[in-house]
């Protein structure tokens, strides 16, 4: 089941919860709604990844207990905040040193989620506790689409 709520008056947010599961499409739909065409498939694949760990590993995927996303959205940025049950996690401890600007080895164990929001996303900030999960893009540039002309030029 999936539950949405409107903004209270003078805020902007909304907020959508679910039972954590990876049946994401309706989910995905909502939060993506309003979301320009150029970013949909990047923003997909992001908010994808975050819901996932949210429902999966905060979770452990207890039908009992929710994912909870605040979003916002303007016509210059989106906003969204995940936040899981779980009991958090340790970004330093739980996931291999690397540059954020490369892809861990094939063979590494963790961090390709972890890589992905912060390819994808402008700002990827956890809260100290490490069960929620705050994601902005911001759309002054157009993204790069995988094989286009501009990315050989």
């Amino acid at each position: 089941m999936i539950a949405i709520s409107m903004p209270p008056p003078k805020s902007h947010w909304s907020t959508l919860s679910f039972a954590s599961t990876l049946y994401l499409y309706p989910v995905l739909d909502i939060l993506l709604e309003r979301i320009p065409d150029e970013w949909q498939y990047d923003l997909r694949l992001g908010l994808q990844e975050a819901l996932v760990n949210a429902a999966k590993h905060g979770n452990a995927l207890d039908p009992t207990k929710k994912v909870v996303v605040h979003f916002f959205m303007n016509t210059e940025q989106c906003s969204w905040i995940i936040t899981d049950e779980g009991t958090g996690f340790n970004k330093s401890e739980h996931c291999c040193d690397l540059d954020d600007h490369l892809l861990p080895p094939e063979e590494a164990e963790c961090g390709r989620g972890v890589c992905l929001l912060s390819h994808i996303f402008d700002q990827v900030h956890w809260n100290h506790r490490g069960n929620q999960l705050r994601l902005s893009k911001y759309f002054r540039q157009t993204p790069i689409i995988a094989g286009s002309i501009e990315e050989f030029a």
